[in-house]
């Protein structure tokens, strides 16, 4: 049993949530929901895909943080011995394969997009998470793709589309860039920093929302996304000790599902945004269990 939850812990399953609801998210943009009669198994593969992709990425980041881990955090599963590093890389390499075969099976546009992510998934856990400056923008663009990898499922709006994936890339980043301080303590100056860009990219969504005729429909789901990440930065920035932002960092992932209810709600129906916010309960329930980070 323990074996089986430490091999569940190295996909980080609390966060394969988050990725499911961007891909919804990105369906949405696109108008699938739209459409008379979606079709629901191109819907179930991207779903699946994202799965494979985020997973095999995160399993590939403690694969490459094995060393590291031996040091700050003995407990995880590679550096403690439960899973060797061997059995991780096979299990990161099959998840990718999967991740990009279930792309392919929806349409080539969704194939190549699945690639990228898986490339910069791994350009970032071997090479861009040692940058300062490059290593959250590497971060922010996986999410991003993922985004766009949902708007894939209708090939002509990801060019129409593409420059929405922006929007991810500057969360995740701001995320990114706070998580360096997790262990030994971060910057009051970062985590303004971040906040800054938290509200940016409230401001861009609520603009689309507006642009769409949907603001009041979106708004709900805006002011729960700043209720969940403000509060617990605001104390990291009070107090910038690895504890307190770890669960900014925490907050700050498992909010994305609140973000992407809000570009449903903007970009679909208010009953189809509630349907992806009933993913937060889910996710913070293996939050409870598996690590987050």
């Amino acid at each position: 049993m323990n074996k089986i939850k430490a091999v569940l812990s190295l996909t980080r399953p609390a966060n394969l949530v988050t990725a499911i609801a961007d891909v919804l998210a990105g369906m949405a943009i696109a108008g699938y929901f739209q459409a008379s009669y979606p079709i629901p198994a191109p819907v179930g593969w991207l779903c699946l895909a994202t799965i494979g992709l985020y997973g095999g990425g995160v399993v590939f980041n403690d694969v490459f943080d094995a060393e590291l881990d031996a040091v700050e955090r003995p407990e995880r599963p590679i550096p403690s011995g439960i899973v060797s590093k061997g059995q991780a890389m096979a299990l990161g390499s099959a998840l990718l394969v999967m991740g990009i075969g279930a792309s392919f099976l929806v349409n080539e546009t969704a194939g190549l997009l699945a690639i990228a992510i898986a490339v910069a998934s791994l350009v970032y856990d071997r090479f861009g998470k040692h940058n300062n400056l490059l290593g959250p923008l590497n971060m922010g663009l996986c999410r991003g793709l993922n985004l766009l990898l949902g708007v894939s499922i209708l090939p002509d709006q990801v060019m129409p589309w593409a420059w929405v994936g922006l929007v991810p890339i500057v969360y995740i980043a701001a995320i990114t860039m706070i998580s360096r301080g997790e262990v030994h303590g971060g910057s009051s100056t970062t985590l303004r920093a971040a906040g800054l860009l938290y509200a940016l990219v409230i401001g861009c969504v609520a603009a689309l929302a507006q642009r769409k005729q949907q603001l009041g429909t979106a708004l709900p789901f805006l002011l729960l996304f700043g209720y969940y990440i403000f509060p617990p930065l605001w104390r990291a920035v009070r107090e910038p000790i690895g504890r307190n932002i770890g669960m900014a960092v925490k907050a700050g992932v498992l909010s994305l599902i609140v973000m992407n209810a809000a570009w449903v709600a903007a970009f679909a129906s208010f009953p189809l945004a509630i349907l992806v916010f009933c993913l937060l309960p889910l996710s913070r329930l293996l939050a409870k269990v598996f690590a987050v980070t």
